[in-house]
């Protein structure tokens, strides 16, 4: 690009390449994927710094972010410098908000905000090592702590000495069954039955089946639109309750899967569609949790027994296991380990001009 910047610039009688002069907004980011998932990492966000400082914690800092800097996950999330797709993560140093790890995120989407995100935890695991955020690496994998809306989780990642590289794999808040067996009357679908898992946010799960779809070969408009009506009617049939903090008490999506519970060594597949019929298009990391809650609630897998998740919009691979028993206010909880790739697609810097009638984006379905 330094290359071809210069060339333009003798050729354009030394003039910069445009925008000459930012007088509005200038974010500069770390793009990153996970199982094809986007991840658009914000380094630095001056505000949350400045909230931070003034002894925020991460959960008031989710909150004060909403309310004052949303034009910034606009921008960056919705068209035309985001996508229908896209996700992001702001990351957060500081005492209050990181709570002693070396980092915290704050987790973006479409939507909102999410109170955990296991595809972007694998991906800042790599990010925090390759731009210095931890202070002394160690080979051949180092820890990293990582602070998010729902607690705090636990990153491995493989490091050479120079570099981050894969796989990486973490360690969940205790995640647990909400619910099992709960009948759900979905309008156009009549009666169908949901567990309700938490793995760091609360998804509903049913076997597209029972929607009169299969999660390998339906088109995944069919899909969207049966998961949000599942979601849509388990809102309005059933009221969450979170062990210590009533703002994470809320249904972040619908994961429909191939009904392949029961433990074996081939993949089972699932899509999941959250926040405001937003589709992963990785097996989704928290989602991959809490599923792993339910089967080994339910008997279906036991401690240390590794399943394979794939996604049934890109076919890339998540493991999970649960790797001990937790307590987790008045659940029985357990502590999963879930494994993927996260790879670097680039970095950049986009700019805000203030007379630009879309400058904090557009969204549409």
């Amino acid at each position: 690009w330094h290359r071809g910047a210069k060339g333009m610039a003798a050729a354009g009688s030394g003039r910069r390449l445009p925008p000459h002069s930012a007088s509005g907004l200038v974010l500069r980011t770390v793009e990153m994927h996970t199982g094809g998932e986007p991840l658009r990492i914000i380094p630095r966000l001056e505000a949350a710094e400045e909230a931070v400082a003034g002894g925020l914690s991460l959960l008031s800092l989710r909150r004060e972010v909403a309310a004052t800097q949303d034009h910034v996950r606009r921008a960056l999330m919705h068209e035309p410098r985001g996508h229908a797709g896209m996700y992001g993560a702001v990351v957060v140093a500081g005492e209050a908000a990181t709570a002693g790890a070396p980092l915290a995120a704050l987790f973006l989407h479409g939507a909102g905000y999410s109170a955990m995100c296991g595809h972007a935890v694998l991906a800042l695991g790599r990010f925090a090592l390759d731009y210095g955020l931890v202070a002394a690496p160690s080979c051949p994998e180092t820890t990293v702590c990582l602070q998010c809306p729902c607690g705090l989780v636990t990153a491995f990642v493989p490091w050479d000495g120079h570099r981050s590289g894969n796989p990486v794999r973490f360690h969940s808040v205790p995640a647990f069954a909400a619910a099992i067996d709960l009948a759900v009357d979905v309008p156009g679908h009549g009666k169908v039955v949901v567990d309700i898992g938490y793995g760091g946010t609360f998804y509903a799960f049913l076997s597209a089946a029972q929607l009169g779809l299969d999660v390998c070969s339906s088109k995944t408009g069919d899909l969207v639109r049966a998961a949000s009506a599942v979601m849509d009617a388990v809102k309005k049939q059933f009221k969450l309750h979170h062990p210590e903090n009533e703002d994470l008490a809320f249904l972040y999506g619908t994961i429909l899967t191939d009904g392949k519970d029961a433990f074996s060594e081939m993949p089972t597949t699932n899509i999941c569609v959250f926040a405001d019929e937003q589709v992963d298009r990785s097996p989704t990391g928290s989602g991959v949790t809490a599923r792993i809650a339910l089967q080994y609630h339910k008997g279906l897998i036991q401690l240390n027994q590794t399943r394979t998740f794939r996604s049934s919009t890109t076919g890339s691979l998540f493991t999970g296991k649960a790797v001990r028993e937790a307590k987790f206010g008045d659940y029985n909880a357990v502590i999963v380990e879930v494994s993927g790739e996260a790879f670097y697609t680039g970095t950049a810097t986009f700019t805000v001009e203030e007379e630009d009638p879309l400058k904090y984006g557009f969204f549409f379905k």
